[in-house]
């Protein structure tokens, strides 16, 4: 009884508010371009007034001012008076309502309705997969949590921006940028050079960081993460797809406390290094620090719990160590085939969460003892297109058993698609196994 009730009931809707929208248009045309960004003609349900929305939007395209008279002539035009309801259902839409004060309550209610619908919508397809057996559980649940989050995104409308709109606000950007010149836009790296080079990590941007194997990937990331998680308390993810969630946190307390992590690995530690730890302890304790350990990870796993990472902590930057660990969906696929879906996946999530995801990457081993390029990027070339930010570090090997002395070291900004491209000397600490700023030829 209860499925048939459901069933047979009307979708959410409410028709004053949609007819108290299109009266208070006509009423006061400037509040068009406020609300063309807020709702598209499918957010209303009576096909009418979807029709009586879409050639209110015509005319805002042809900056044609809306009133009775040219609403009238462009449907008269388009062959759609009719569909619309007449002329004399135009003419009765300013009379719903008294003035245009209330425009954005009036728009709101329609929008609340129109994702409402969207859900029953969903739901429906939800129930049709779950019958679907030909596919697998795990991509069902992908494509259902991909659709669910699409849906949430789906109250902000998609828009062609004119220049009347772009214009103010970019002015409005730069003025906020000038006075407060010395904040970076984006996610700070804790590399001074390098954030002034970048502004910092851009959102919806995919930043690759190559280098050779034992070079210093991880470390860099971590380095970085210590600035950004424990130092500016910015919550940021991690997926490690190589080390232990308690590897990372053990080299990352080393690093924060300044205590070589042979040191902490040996458990020869001195009463003033266990006072540095458990300072180190406290910082890291309160940092927003998200880790996923999971070995060779899935991609559509990995954008699933990028997804919940977002939505549950709020993340502001995801980092993947490493991207060849990363399985797809045909273990049979080449290599460069592999490669090549990943990094276009990974650009889309970056895109779709609105953060950078800043990416590791092993380059070939031609690039031993030289200066890597972006011809080396392992597997695919596609992971330089799909780039937005392409860095490499670099630095000489040392003997193993050599982790006290410091070492020069460089991030090479090989692709910045909005910024310069150059060198950043750095300080490598071996036995912090961390990067530093290079201050008059030391670390700070």
């Amino acid at each position: 009884m209860e499925h048939v009730e459901l069933k047979d009931k009307i979708p959410p809707h409410n028709l004053d508010a949609e007819q108290a929208v299109l009266g208070a248009l006509l009423l006061d045309w400037d509040a068009m371009s406020d609300v063309a960004t807020k709702l598209s003609p499918d957010r209303f349900y009576s096909f009418q007034n979807q029709v009586v929305y879409e050639g209110l939007s015509s005319l805002n395209r042809q900056n044609i001012r809306g009133d009775i008279l040219t609403l009238k002539d462009e449907l008269t035009k388009t062959g759609k008076l009719e569909q619309a309801g007449g002329a004399a259902y135009i003419a009765s839409l300013t009379e719903t309502v008294p003035t245009s004060a209330n425009i954005s309550f009036y728009v709101d209610i329609v929008k609340e309705c129109a994702i409402r619908r969207d859900m029953i919508r969903l739901s429906a397809d939800i129930k049709a997969l779950a019958f679907d057996e030909s596919k697998e559980t795990k991509f069902l649940l992908e494509e259902i949590e991909k659709r669910i989050f699409n849906l949430a995104d789906h109250s902000s409308t998609s828009n062609v921006w004119t220049m009347q709109q772009v214009i103010p606000s970019t002015i409005s950007i730069i003025d906020m940028r000038y006075k407060n010149n010395a904040d970076l836009t984006g996610i700070p790296s804790g590399i001074a050079r390098l954030d002034t080079m970048t502004n910092g990590f851009q959102n919806s941007e995919l930043i690759i960081i190559g280098a050779r194997p034992s070079i210093g990937k991880t470390a860099f990331a971590l380095s970085m993460m210590q600035t950004i998680a424990v130092e500016k308390h910015i919550p940021c993810g991690f997926f490690s797809l190589e080390m232990s969630y308690q590897s990372i946190g053990q080299r990352l307390l080393s690093q924060v406390a300044r205590i070589p992590g042979g040191k902490i690995r040996s458990g020869t530690l001195s009463l003033a290094d266990f006072k540095k730890l458990q300072d180190g302890a406290s910082l890291c304790y309160q940092a927003p620090l998200y880790i996923c350990d999971t070995p060779n990870m899935q991609l559509l796993e990995l954008r699933s719990m990028a997804r919940r990472m977002k939505a549950n902590y709020d993340v502001k930057v995801i980092f993947i160590d490493y991207i060849g660990l990363i399985s797809t969906d045909d273990p049979k696929a080449k290599v460069f085939e592999s490669v090549s879906e990943i990094s276009k996946s990974l650009k889309a999530l970056a895109r779709e969460l609105n953060i950078p995801i800043i990416a590791l990457c092993q380059v070939a081993r031609d690039a031993e003892g030289h200066e890597p390029n972006l011809a080396q990027l392992r597997g695919s070339g596609s992971i330089e297109q799909d780039a937005d930010v392409v860095l490499f570090l670099h630095r000489d090997r040392l003997d193993k058993t050599d982790d006290t002395t410091v070492q020069e070291a460089k991030c090479i900004v090989a692709k910045q698609r909005n910024g310069a491209c150059g060198n950043v000397d750095m300080i490598y600490f071996p036995s912090l196994t961390r990067f530093e700023n290079k201050v008059n030829g030391e670390g700070e």
